[in-house]
């Protein structure tokens, strides 16, 4: 069987959550220092580590089979690929962004202005939808510093934590749209291939329903159950075993990681005792 060529950015935040997610649905990948491809030793995978600005030409081109990358990436590239699944990290904003002491009162304040960007076709785009006529010069680097050297006036870049932001003495006004990691596929992948990237996707399904899951266990008096299943719907349903005290029963269920704490303030208030809660590594449903 052929192997599945997948393609990950070669270093990087995205490329230790890739990596992270990879080795989470049980693919052991031997990648030594300063490889460019490596093959896993469990699964029919070949991962290939690219720049990422140039993963989107090399599913185009059938090179590589998918790849997990940056969104604001697919979007600037505009290659009409598929996104197959958003998978919940390398999570990020495109923003504009402007010296601190600038006044901005909104979009249409960017007339006139010198904006430096990574992302020169996301940015025209915007500024075409907003009725904005800026002059966009295109930096491949460090963007920060291009208000502070005087080549522009403001920026559009990622941004995470706004850290970089700060220490460059810049202020974020304005989001574009929000980025995070997607599995994408080439529109020349063959069908040998979709068999095994069906089956990839589907043990990272699997691992993210459990990243947003927590599995509760409560004790509870039968005279309560009723109230508490209420509380507790599970995937289908709650399993209840009788406990050795009389009158009282074992519930096991699921709950939303983020709904957890209001959940947990109804169990309580419900009759619930012993409440216990664990992570779960995968879901298959």
């Amino acid at each position: 069987m052929s192997n599945l060529k997948i393609a990950v950015q070669k270093s990087g935040r995205l490329h230790n959550d890739s990596m992270n997610i990879l080795k989470e649905v049980g693919i052991s990948i031997d990648n030594g220092r300063d490889q460019l491809k490596a093959a896993a030793n469990n699964f029919p995978l070949e991962v290939f580590y690219l720049r990422n600005g140039d993963i989107p030409q090399y599913l185009a081109d059938g090179v590589v089979d998918a790849a997990i990358i940056g969104e604001n990436v697919l979007i600037e590239k505009n290659q009409n690929l598929s996104v197959l699944e958003k998978l919940g990290f390398s999570g990020c904003r495109l923003s504009v962004a402007l010296p601190k002491t600038a006044a901005y009162s909104g979009i249409q304040d960017l007339n006139g202005l010198r904006i430096a960007t990574s992302y020169p076709n996301t940015v025209n785009a915007f500024l075409r939808k907003h009725q904005v006529n800026a002059q966009v010069h295109i930096i491949n680097g460090s963007v920060e510093i291009a208000p502070n050297i005087g080549l522009a006036e403001a920026i559009v870049d990622i941004v995470s934590s706004g850290s970089t932001l700060f220490k460059n003495n810049l202020k974020e006004v304005a989001v574009l749209f929000k980025s995070e990691a997607v599995l994408v596929k080439s529109p020349k992948i063959s069908t040998v291939q979709q068999e095994i990237l069906d089956t990839l996707q589907f043990r990272l399904q699997s691992v993210l329903k459990a990243r947003n899951a927590r599995y509760v266990l409560l004790n509870a008096p039968n005279s309560q159950l009723t109230q508490i299943i209420s509380i507790l719907p599970g995937i289908k349903s709650p399993t209840i075993l009788p406990l050795a005290k009389p009158g009282w029963s074992s519930l096991h269920s699921v709950i939303n990681k983020n709904e957890f704490w209001e959940v947990i303030d109804e169990l309580k208030k419900a009759g619930a005792e012993g409440i216990l809660v664990c992570p779960i590594e995968n879901m298959v449903i």
